[in-house]
């Protein structure tokens, strides 16, 4: 039978670490892999992103060799290997879906998500709160939704967007006061408030709030991009045009649409 090309992929990582293999792959630790892993996961993300299904397809390979690569680091350690990895996230898959692969009940994705909570919090007793697993290395804005979506599961939730809309009108409010007051602790207190809050209403909205800034930035770059051109048609420069002018130029790019 044919190596499968998981397997292959497997025994060339192995290869790159061997004695004789490369000196770079051979160097490498799973802490000095942590920002490739990061850069990488992101690159998936913009991948999914663009459509392109031969960058998304090329950019899921280069993220599967980090996972492997972490796996072959541990085997070497005697701590764990790839199997085991796999073992863990198959056994993982079917015990919290029980209304797939056993008997229960669940009729909709927010009761898949309730499901999945409590099996969670059941595996993982020894936690001393419930949002102790929440990662602290994930991007602010997407830390605190995954916050509020799990809190949410336990029924600690706003009842609906406009509860959330009075609350980031009230954070705001109290934003307004703390620079009134010129108090900088307070300010940078109140615009973590605010920002919070208008996370939980993107998500509230069912939008996420990761994505929906980094497409306002995308189109901020756009627009930015066009006023530039403009600049250059007009013979000027950035940086050397005053402000009023920059302001008379985006009203104009932002007329022409996205």
């Amino acid at each position: 039978m044919a190596e499968q090309p998981f397997d292959k992929l497997v025994k060339i990582v192995a290869k790159l670490r061997a004695p004789e293999g490369c000196p770079w792959d051979r160097e490498q630790t799973n802490e000095s892999l942590l920002p490739a892993t990061i850069e990488e996961a992101y690159e998936v993300v913009e991948a999914a992103r663009s459509g392109n299904d031969v960058h998304f397809r090329e950019e899921l390979g280069d993220f599967l060799l980090l996972a492997v690569m972490h796996a072959e680091i541990a085997r070497e350690a005697n701590r764990f290997n790839i199997d085991q990895v796999v073992r863990d996230i198959t056994e993982k898959l079917i015990r919290r879906h029980p209304h797939v692969f056993g008997n229960s009940d669940v009729r909709d994705s927010s009761a898949v998500l309730k499901q999945w909570e409590a099996i969670k919090r059941e595996e993982k007793k020894g936690d001393t709160h419930y949002l102790a697993s929440l990662p602290r290395a994930l991007p602010a804005l997407q830390r605190a939704q995954k916050a509020q979506s799990k809190v949410a599961r336990v029924n600690f939730d706003w009842t609906g967007p406009a509860e959330v809309m009075a609350k980031v009108e009230e954070e705001l409010g109290e934003l307004k006061q703390a620079i009134q007051n010129d108090d900088q602790t307070s300010i940078e207190d109140e615009i973590g408030d605010l920002l919070f809050s208008v996370v939980n209403l993107a998500r509230k909205c069912r939008l996420d709030a990761e994505t929906a800034l980094q497409a306002a930035t995308d189109k901020f770059v756009r627009r930015f991009n066009l006023l530039e051109d403009e600049l250059k048609a007009r013979g000027k420069k950035l940086g050397e045009v005053a402000l009023p002018e920059l302001d008379e130029i985006w009203n104009s790019v932002k007329g022409r649409g996205d």
